[in-house]
């Protein structure tokens, strides 16, 4: 859907919110493994990179915790769990303008 002209930029963006969702559940599947890193991905940075054609890994950074932990987790679970409720309401944003614009097209393509 990503090279698709028809969703262009936006099936992009979708890709890149379900993959930071994911980042983001794993980092709060993963809030009390001693030494865990979490990470996010910078959206901006990313869905700059995938319009490049160029690799959006390098948009994927470590989160700095606001109060570190005695056994070397960076995970903050208030943080991730409004980073995931902000994704999912941006990814549910997305998708819906996706939705209008595939009726459209259904619509024009049986000519009403």
């Amino acid at each position: 859907m990503s090279n698709d002209p028809l969703f262009g930029l936006h099936g992009q963006a979708l890709e890149l919110r379900a993959q930071r969702m994911s980042m983001i559940a794993s980092n709060i599947a993963n809030a009390a493994t001693p030494g865990y890193k979490a990470r996010d991905l910078d959206f901006g940075q990313a869905l700059d990179a995938a319009q490049r054609g160029a690799d959006t890994n390098a948009a994927m950074k470590y989160r700095t915790p606001l109060q570190a932990s005695l056994d070397g987790n960076t995970v903050e679970i208030s943080s991730e769990q409004t980073a995931f409720a902000e994704n999912a309401v941006q990814y549910r944003t997305t998708l819906s303008f996706l939705n209008a614009r595939i009726a459209t097209v259904q619509r024009a393509l049986k000519g009403e």
